[in-house]
């Protein structure tokens, strides 16, 4: 089989790349430049892209730079900051999978001919009576799949994960047991085109004007404050909030920058027992109203039972923090992911 493998630069992807080749699969390498700006940091690195280039080298296989910058910047910049500016919380790493990896790396893969595409996401892909599935990855602490749950029958039926059966540890150890450079290299965890994560309000701010605001007792409708800016709060925050008149501490609840506001109020304000969301993506066909799922509102976070009560509102068994809106909300049933769709 011919593959096309997007290597990041990190260990996971390199780890894919040397298994496939191992198997004796036509592996091609190839890195996206998505990013150059001053926070050329992450997965978008000047560096990642050279350590990728090297692991390529070590395996022997032909490696490539496409540069879909102009992609990155339309689907995935762009919207992170109207999103901002929205007073919603965006999910910039699913929206670059949704309209990068798996979009229009997969477009140009085909192009170029390639059979499959495999990244080194922590997930699992099975065909099971004719349909493929996407199920969480093999180790509980690295799964991906919630990242991924947006992803259909077409990408699932041209995608491998090869490192999705194995944990963190045994995919350093092979890469290290292979000599590959990126063996001990540790995980990126900033959203790449910000960098460190108090450089978020700098790189809005540049983008867009940002607007102090007041803040507003939930309980009392009395002001409870004021923020710097408003577009760089979201919901469930506590920090820089302040606590409220009976010292307890206060949540976000909600953000309105057209009002110039944001309410606030303690943690039995922020509880909720369900959740609204916009248009699903299903893994293969949504489920039926009254189905019962388990939710998942964040990348490593825990799952809650919940019932599909329509098709924009989910009830769930017991109250939770409300979802910051703009988050994906990610459906499973048991390993097994069913879709996803954003928070409204």
């Amino acid at each position: 089989m011919r593959v096309l493998v997007a290597m990041s630069g990190g260990v996971d992807s390199s780890v894919a790349a040397a298994v496939l080749a191992g198997e004796g699969h036509d592996v091609v390498g190839a890195t996206m430049k998505l990013w150059g700006g001053q926070s050329d940091t992450g997965c978008c690195s000047v560096g990642d892209v050279e350590d990728a280039r090297w692991v390529a080298r070590q395996l022997g296989i032909d490696h490539h730079v496409f540069n879909f910058s102009s992609d990155f910047d339309r689907h995935v910049v762009g919207p992170y900051v109207g999103e901002h500016l929205a007073g919603r919380t965006p999910n910039p790493c699913v929206e670059c999978n949704r309209h990068i990896k798996f979009d229009r790396l997969m477009v140009r893969a085909a192009q170029l001919g390639f059979d499959a595409v495999a990244t080194g996401h922590h997930a699992r892909v099975r065909r099971r009576r004719g349909r493929w599935e996407l199920l969480r990855g093999a180790d509980p602490a690295k799964d991906q799949s919630y990242v991924l749950a947006m992803i259909g029958q077409a990408q699932l039926s041209r995608l491998l994960l090869p490192v999705g059966e194995m944990t963190k540890p045994q995919v350093r150890a092979l890469g290290a047991e292979m000599g590959l450079r990126t063996a001990a290299k540790p995980d990126s965890q900033d959203v790449c085109f910000v960098g460190r994560p108090n450089a978020r309000g700098r790189f809005l701010s540049e983008r867009a004007p940002l607007h102090p605001g007041r803040l507003v007792d939930a309980a009392t409708g009395e002001d409870a404050g004021a923020v710097e800016a408003l577009e760089l709060l979201t919901v469930g925050q506590r920090r820089g909030i302040g606590p409220g008149p009976d010292g307890r501490r206060r949540y976000v609840l909600a953000v309105d920058p057209a009002a110039g506001a944001a309410l606030v109020g303690g943690l039995d304000h922020l509880m909720v027992d369900e959740v609204r969301v916009g248009r699903f993506s299903w893994v293969d066909g949504p489920v039926p109203i009254g189905a019962e799922v388990d939710l998942q509102a964040s990348a490593h976070g825990a799952t809650v039972a919940a019932v599909m009560e329509s098709p924009g509102r989910l009830r769930l068994a017991q109250p939770v923090r409300r979802v910051a809106p703009g988050q994906t909300v990610a459906l499973y049933d048991g390993d097994r992911v069913l879709g996803s769709a954003v928070a409204a």
